[in-house]
């Protein structure tokens, strides 16, 4: 997979198009995972138009439940750049975040959270909590929802389909 994200497109950072193109590259992180026979999840993180991070769910390949793409990219960005912060950075999934990923997400300061399906059964930032967006949490972010939505939603009902 290229890990480049080229966004050419002179709008400021947050416009659609630098949204879509970041979807559309944890789209195809959530294909090689769906590959691997992972559940297919990717997330990308940017910044400035730079990639600084990149995952895909590996939970079966690393045995551990904690192995989630969001946390996967988060651990790749901040080995990128020696930080343990990323202000500033937006964090695009396929998959809206669970309890654990959002809350690693609220610790690493990420400015904005957008993804494509919420998870009525985990999600933690919209569907059963709120944890990017809770103002009693000294820091929240910008959520955005939606964007290639019946992509991801279909490659995730594709995988469980085929697992039955």
């Amino acid at each position: 997979m290229d890990e480049t994200l080229s966004i050419e497109d002179p709008r400021a950072p947050g416009d659609d198009v630098d949204d879509l193109a970041g979807i559309a590259l944890a789209l195809a992180y959530a294909e090689e995972a769906r590959d691997a026979d992972e559940v297919p999840i990717g997330a990308v993180v940017v910044r400035d138009g730079a990639l600084l991070g990149v995952g895909r769910n590996r939970c079966r390949a690393h045995g551990e439940a904690t192995a989630h793409a969001e946390m996967l990219a988060l651990s790749d960005a901040f080995q990128r750049t020696g930080d343990m912060r990323l202000p500033g950075a937006t964090v695009y999934t396929t998959v809206e975040p669970c309890f654990m990923c959002a809350g690693a997400l609220s610790h690493a300061r990420i400015a904005r959270v957008v993804w494509s399906v919420r998870d009525p059964k985990f999600g933690g930032a919209a569907s059963l909590g709120t944890v990017l967006t809770d103002p009693r949490l000294n820091h929240v972010a910008e959520i955005r929802e939606g964007l290639h939505a019946e992509e991801s939603r279909r490659l995730l009902q594709q995988f469980f389909r085929d697992k039955r």
